[in-house]
């Protein structure tokens, strides 16, 4: 997927307050880290997306999509890539109409067939840690040789990278640097400091062939 190609670690945010996001940001990008996906969980959402489009180098994502028109709204907004929770064809289908790049969610080996027949070649894999971690994906994942994952769900620095490690992981989504006290007290030092480590990170496991 080239749009994440130099992309080791996604960070996940989930944002209460839309009026610091382009803070956000840019603090992302400062800390060599420019890359986010906006989960669509709460109602500030889309104005976060929205302000975050505003900073320049930032890769933007949208995650727990569940709407193609959510799909359609953030292609207006020119989003980078999309992320849902689970799989469906409509939205598999929807995100090829308006040429998103897309990652739908799997926890199962049926619904990791159903990628591959749809021409799938990454899917996140969520809720990884609840799912068994490293072991369970490695034993999901060896009928499917050509398929390459996305962990998310329970990854922190300290797990990250061990799931980096695995040649059939593509990359990691993770939302411990927006710690819940640092998003709380509008702490973009803790936050920025957090990105950083996650940055150095995702530059000593990002693979040549993605």
């Amino acid at each position: 997927m080239k749009v994440l190609q130099d992309h080791s670690v996604i960070p996940v945010l989930v944002i209460e307050d839309a009026s610091w996001a382009k803070d956000l940001g840019a603090a992302l990008v400062a800390a060599n880290l420019p890359i986010v996906e906006v989960t669509l969980r709460t109602p500030a959402s889309w104005s976060a997306a929205e302000a975050m489009r505003q900073v320049d180098g930032l890769t933007l994502g949208i995650g727990s999509v569940t709407q193609v028109d959510e799909l359609k709204r953030g292609k207006d907004l020119g989003i980078d890539f999309a992320v849902s929770a689970g799989i469906s064809r409509d939205l598999v289908d929807a995100a090829s109409a308006h040429s998103i790049p897309y990652i739908p969610g799997v926890a199962t080996p049926s619904e990791i067939l159903l990628a591959v027949r749809l021409g799938l070649s990454v899917v996140k894999w969520f809720p990884a840690e609840t799912l068994g971690g490293i072991a369970a994906l490695k034993a999901m994942s060896a009928p499917f040789p050509k398929m390459r994952f996305v962990p998310t769900g329970g990854i922190t620095a300290s797990n990250a990278p061990q799931y980096l490690n695995e040649s059939h992981v593509f990359a990691v989504g993770g939302s411990w640097m927006f710690a819940k006290d640092a998003m709380a007290a509008k702490d973009l030092s803790k936050i920025s400091e957090a990105a950083q480590i996650a940055a150095r990170l995702s530059a000593v496991n990002s693979k040549e062939a993605r």
